[in-house]
């Protein structure tokens, strides 16, 4: 008797999955577009009850794999198997039917629908031509029990937080029998608790014999959940190994193709005088905070999902109205109402969502280096268009960042060349103090270790730093002190960070 021939009362698979077949077989893939070569030579095998890593930095190639398994993109060469099978799909839709899901990091569901609607959408369980709510809400209720949620199924989905709707997307796979589910950063917007809720549903999954492609820049998060790992370097798959068999030194030189001396770039911190203090802040969740950072240093900002820290950002940059707070710059009072006075006064925010907050995607990168300094090139309301390009060369040559030319999208810049345009755009403006919000959510580790090293360097230069991270070893590796947040109020410090473990941080979050 097969493995899916024994099931229990629910009808539910409770045979372990043979791990040693090959569920999904990629061979010498190949896919060019005009001007690149997206992926040369790429090759992995997932098999059943698996969970398969596939990591690299940005470009690597793994986003055109996951388009070219789900038929938005059709392969220029090579095989793929699929349960032993040739496999080709010409659409997602296609793919869907064949067993081959994927949930991507921003959400297909309909925000206006129910979690029901959008589950059946496409499939309607009908009665004499109509829709029979009744039945779609019941088998919608089955299928989330089986995620052990209790979730409505007439719920709208525009009600859920990220990571119920990312259960609503689980649940829409599993209806359709995915054999293979593919997770583009699936725990990029979840709190650790929600992610290790993931985990559990993840493993039970795997226990029925699907097997799970996991893509993710997060490599604590890889080794935790991972049975094999496939490394992806320029459109080449350069290794698929053990988890278990990888250190994290040796994952990452496989990835970024040569070694780094450590994670995070070593620099001598010499903080100087208080540059920036601010006191009894609120404003929306934020209740009265204060705290101070020095010309030179880095200070950490900690905290749960939901902390406040991202709203304390805002109130800073005066993009969200305070309702008391005070704010001082080298000991002089400063008044922040708008983000137009913080960037006057040289105070500037990287945002978290650069793509909706930070950039205007569809503008070219010398658009978006030139918004907010404008004013520094005009004369008689005149822009001097030469003094703007040798501002925006100098600043794309001294921070490296990869454009083909000053025309080019903001879009179609990866994650880190995204992030160093704004460092570019608010270096120009000449500012003192630089907010940091997730800086380096969403991109590769090589793109990482480039973002702290230009953090380090500005440091080095007398700027004021407020890092802002949910990523512990981020606080740790790169902080010279840390402040911990939890419901919009300060619970902590930790001045000296020698011997401090991520559980020491999580203690005050908590």
């Amino acid at each position: 008797m097969s493995s899916s021939e024994i099931t229990d009362a629910d009808g539910r698979n409770t045979a372990s999955p043979d791990k040693t077949s090959s569920l999904l077989g990629v061979v010498g893939l190949r896919k060019g577009f005009p001007g690149v070569q997206a992926i040369a030579d790429g090759s992995f095998d997932l098999r059943p009850g698996e969970i398969h890593a596939l990591v690299g930095e940005n470009g690597a190639g793994k986003s055109t794999m996951i388009k070219v398994l789900t038929g938005v993109h059709q392969p220029d060469d090579g095989e793929i198997l699929f349960e032993n099978a040739p496999y080709r799909v010409s659409s997602p839709l296609d793919s869907l039917r064949r067993g081959m899901v994927a949930i991507y990091q921003e959400f297909t569901l309909i925000p206006f629908l129910s979690i029901a609607d959008n589950l059946f959408l496409g499939r309607e369980i009908t009665r004499g031509g109509l829709v029979s709510s009744s039945e779609q809400d019941a088998k919608a209720r089955e299928i989330l029990a089986q995620l052990g949620t209790s979730l409505d199924p007439s719920t709208r989905v525009a009600s859920l937080s990220v990571a119920e709707q990312q259960l609503v997307e689980i649940a829409r796979a599993l209806m359709a029998e995915a054999r293979v589910l593919i997770m583009d950063e699936p725990t990029a917007s979840l709190t650790p608790r929600e992610v290790e809720r993931l985990f559990v549903i993840l493993r039970d999954l795997v226990e029925q014999g699907i097997g799970i492609l996991f893509v993710s820049h997060r490599l604590n998060e890889v080794f935790e959940i991972s049975d094999r790992i496939t490394v992806m370097r320029d459109g080449v798959t350069v290794a698929t190994e053990e988890t278990g068999s990888l250190s994290r030194e040796q994952l990452i030189e496989l990835m970024v193709g040569r070694p780094l001396e450590s994670e995070f770039p070593r620099g001598e911190s010499t903080p100087g005088q208080v540059m920036f203090r601010v006191e009894h802040l609120s404003g929306g969740p934020v209740r009265d905070v204060s705290f101070s950072v020095r010309s030179g240093e880095i200070l950490g900002i900690s905290g749960l999902m939901g902390a406040g820290r991202t709203e304390m950002a805002r109130l800073l940059f005066g993009a969200d109205g305070r309702e008391s707070g005070t704010f001082e710059l080298d000991g002089k009072h400063v008044d922040i109402s708008s983000p137009r006075e913080a960037i006057e006064a040289g105070i500037c925010l990287l945002n978290e969502d650069r793509k909706g907050q930070g950039l205007v995607l569809c503008a070219s990168a010398l658009e978006n280096f030139a918004l907010g300094n404008l004013r520094r090139w005009s004369r008689f309301g005149m822009i001097d268009r030469r003094r703007e390009m040798d501002a925006f060369e100098g600043k794309v040559g001294s921070l490296a960042i990869k454009i083909s030319a000053p025309s080019q999208r903001a879009e179609n810049l990866s994650g880190g060349n995204q992030q160093k345009l704004l460092v570019a755009r608010w270096l120009e403006s000449d500012s003192r103090v630089i907010v940091f919000d997730e800086p380096t959510r969403g991109i590769d580790v090589g793109a990482k270790y480039e973002m702290y090293v230009i953090i380090r360097k500005l440091a080095a230069e007398g700027k004021a730093i407020v890092l802002i991270s949910s990523e512990l070893p981020e606080i740790l590796g790169m902080c010279d002190r840390v402040l911990v947040m939890k419901a919009g109020r300060m619970t902590g410090e930790i001045s000296d960070l020698s011997g401090v473990t991520q559980e020491d941080v999580m203690a005050l979050a908590v």
